[in-house]
């Protein structure tokens, strides 16, 4: 198979763990909204995790919630398109030989088209993950904000790891 072939296989790759993830962050969200009603609460491991129904207006884990709607609207909407499709320009214009980078863009567009999704069909975020510890909160959040925290993880798991890549490569 031609290096385009193979480009273009792992592109498609790359856009299938996208879709993945958006369609995993939308059936998760659709059994919360199916078994739950705003603010119900689960326990799964006493003092640690929960899952808790909470509709998110803001950005990530709640941030810029209190922006007045219209800003709100284009933060969270408009912002987000845009990011995707620059996301998605970037991931397949990015050189295969970038693994790492790839799959972690593909992570991040994945999240980042999951929580679009909601804001365009529902106006706000469904957010149910909740994990805590004694007076400790992380704000809930939901697979998509996983995928593009894990994405991001990833881009800097990669940028630490791709210098000492290079000097193994010099002294070889």
């Amino acid at each position: 198979m031609s290096s385009d072939g193979n480009a273009r296989t792992g592109s498609l790759a790359l856009l299938l763990l996208a879709a993945a993830t958006v369609v995993v962050d939308q059936l998760t969200k659709l059994a919360v909204v199916m078994h739950m009603v705003p603010g119900d609460r689960h326990v799964v491991i006493d003092g640690w995790f929960q899952i808790r129904f909470i509709t998110n207006t803001g950005g990530l884990f709640g941030a810029f919630r209190n922006l007045p709607d219209g800003w709100r609207t284009l933060l969270f909407s408009i912002v987000p398109l845009l990011a995707s499709v620059g996301l998605l320009v970037f991931l397949l214009r990015t050189s295969g030989k970038q693994r790492g980078l790839r799959i972690a863009l593909a992570f991040i567009l994945g999240g980042a088209v999951g929580n679009l999704v909601d804001r365009l069909r529902l106006g706000y975020v469904i957010d149910f993950l909740d994990v805590h510890w004694r007076e400790h909160h992380w704000p809930a959040f939901n697979v998509a904000d996983a995928s593009i925290c894990i994405g991001v993880g990833l881009i800097l798991l990669d940028a630490f790891l791709a210098p000492r890549d290079s000097q193994e490569a010099a002294s070889s």
